[in-house]
């Protein structure tokens, strides 16, 4: 089967390629660097020509509000347009948990945009809200930071390995569409600022970590489930203090 992975020379996205590739599937990465570009439209008639499968994993280099919206709309606009010209079968998306229950952040905002051209392409389509990634909790951690603190709402938190996001993602690009959303997340679930206090501790950070109700998300303000999945989930098997030593060791 030949499955398109837009962004797959990316964080998710070449992982995603090489799971697919080991169970012997065609698995193209579709990015600037290869030739594609989804925000132009170059080169993605090529790319999809025969494919059954798309995976979108790709991500704004930008977070500012109108910068991020443009991009997941024009992107997936794009996308769409040439999936359908293609006959393209089944769409998948990664996306967010959490994007209903905090509009007014503009990253989320977006994420709701490009899930609505999903549901309203006629394509059939999967959608896999993810948590946080482990990958992320030191930029997390630096958006937070004033002065020497780290300023964290003390509302759940639940992040999952980049590795086990692809698993999933891989296996739902390879199952029938769903036409609606899983939620995967990661296997512990803890109030935010004492996995951050917990974290510092392990990296050796001497920042400290304050709960503060009031302390902003990347620009809003989280409600208590707002990053946690509801009933249902799947659940990775990997635990952030794990990911830290497998990490520390394979560099």
């Amino acid at each position: 089967m030949k499955v398109v992975v837009v962004g797959g020379t990316g964080l998710i996205g070449s992982k995603v390629v090489a799971k697919l590739g080991e169970h012997g599937h065609e698995a193209v990465a579709a990015a600037p660097s290869t030739g594609v570009n989804t925000l132009t439209g170059e080169g993605l008639a090529e790319v999809l020509a025969g494919a059954q499968v798309v995976v979108d994993v790709s991500n704004s280099p930008s977070f500012e509000p109108a910068a991020v919206m443009e991009f997941f709309e024009t992107s997936t606009s794009n996308l769409l347009a040439a999936e359908a010209a293609a006959g393209v079968g089944h769409h998948v998306a990664l996306s967010v948990v959490g994007t209903e229950r905090m509009p007014e952040n503009g990253y989320f905002a977006a994420k709701i945009a490009q899930e609505q051209l999903i549901e309203k392409s006629g394509i059939p389509f999967s959608l896999v809200h993810a948590t946080q990634f482990f990958q992320f909790a030191r930029s997390i951690a630096d958006e937070a930071t004033d002065g020497d603190k780290v300023r964290i709402a003390p509302v759940l938190f639940q992040p999952i390995a980049g590795e086990e996001v692809a698993q999933a993602v891989g296996r739902v690009a390879m199952g029938q569409p769903l036409n609606g959303r899983i939620e995967v997340a990661g296997p512990e679930q803890s109030r935010m600022d004492e996995f951050f206090r917990d974290a510092l501790a392990a990296w050796g950070d001497p920042r400290t970590v304050v709960a503060d109700p009031q302390a902003r998300y990347y620009g809003s303000v989280p409600g208590e489930r707002t990053l946690v999945p509801g009933e249902g989930a799947i659940l990775g098997k990997i635990r952030y203090r794990d990911w830290l030593e497998q990490t520390a060791a394979a560099q």
